[in-house]
């Protein structure tokens, strides 16, 4: 029985990513509906609501990012380059963001440059992570294995309109994290905007998918042509069927059956862009196999991945079981 190494750690660093997707996706949108809560306890409820968990959510990025680099080297090498500037936008973002959670408390008349600091850092690194998966779905060129673009090829309409749909979509999922974590005012003010960022995400939707198959003809070809075309009835029907539970859920005063359904919203959208990617790890141009590292090096980090991985998922599980629950005010990170 031969063990295809490299589709095994393709699919590792898929669901790496995916997991940082959902869990600092949320807290990222936090972060972006920051500045539309009150100053004061409003805000320290939203921010103590994911100061337990924000740190270990992105584990799941260094995974990811780490996993890329050591055992798809070439394709690390490819992408690199081609997204440098929305990379580095991304990570400075976060730094911000990061101690703007320490400093916020130490201050009271510096306060509202932390405030801004945790709002512009989240919207700013979501949008570059939306730009840089824009720009890696419409296709980066590829020549005698390195990147054969210019400094600007990132910077399209579709890329900008993909990092504008991944803000809205952060946001969406950070409302109705607000209204499984909140009460009263604060709750009820998350749920109108999750009402709000759920419409904008799933007219976003609409757009980012009408546009991706006219990128390049091997979407056209799996999205339209027998037998994969059946994924275009599937995923859809699914997402309207997510999208039903969240504005039923919100409309009947539920609070976990939102935050459940647009992580189902982004699960499958997700799922639609790895039927696009497939075998693809740098669309048009390198294959998963193609971008691997040696079988011998992949099956050493696969052994230290089968120990670290459990770790990770167990640690994570604890984290949010202890912080399970309503955060009140007084409660929480000072």
């Amino acid at each position: 029985m031969v063990i295809d190494l490299p589709f095994i750690w393709a699919a590792l660093i898929a669901i790496a990513v995916l997991a940082y997707v959902l869990l600092d996706g949320f807290d990222l949108g936090v972060g972006i509906l920051f500045l539309g809560y009150e100053s004061g306890h409003q805000r320290d409820i939203a921010m103590n609501s994911v100061a337990p968990v924000w740190d270990g959510n992105e584990t799941w990025l260094i995974l990811g990012g780490g996993g890329l680099f050591a055992v798809f080297p070439l394709a690390y090498a490819v992408v690199m380059p081609a997204l440098y500037a929305p990379i580095i936008a991304m990570l400075l973002a976060l730094v911000f963001r990061g101690v703007a959670f320490e400093y916020r408390w130490r201050t009271e008349r510096g306060r509202f440059l932390w405030d801004w600091s945790f709002a512009l850092g989240s919207t700013v690194a979501a949008f570059a992570q939306g730009v840089a998966l824009g720009a890696l779905v419409q296709g980066i060129p590829v020549e005698n294995r390195a990147y054969a673009g210019g400094w600007w090829d990132w910077l399209t309409p579709f890329s900008v309109l993909t990092g504008v749909a991944l803000v809205v979509g952060y946001s969406l999922l950070g409302a109705t994290w607000l209204v499984l974590k909140t009460e009263g005012k604060i709750q009820q003010q998350a749920r109108d905007y999750a009402v709000r960022a759920g419409v904008a995400m799933l007219v976003l939707i609409g757009v980012v998918s009408l546009a991706t198959p006219y990128l390049n003809p091997v979407y056209l070809e799996r999205w339209f042509a027998w037998p994969t075309a059946i994924f275009s009835i599937i995923v859809p029907a699914l997402v309207l069927g997510c999208a039903y539970l969240l504005f039923s859920g919100l409309n009947r005063g539920y609070d976990l059956q939102p935050f459940l359904a647009s992580l189902g919203i982004f699960l499958l959208c997700y799922i639609g862009i790895g039927i696009s990617f497939y075998p693809y790890m740098v669309p048009p141009s390198l294959t998963i196999w193609q971008a691997a590292a040696p079988d011998d090096s992949l099956a050493f980090l696969l052994v230290g991945a089968l120990i670290l991985l459990p770790l990770i998922i167990a640690y994570t599980g604890y984290a949010y079981w202890v912080f399970r629950g309503k955060v009140r005010p007084g409660e929480g990170y000072h």
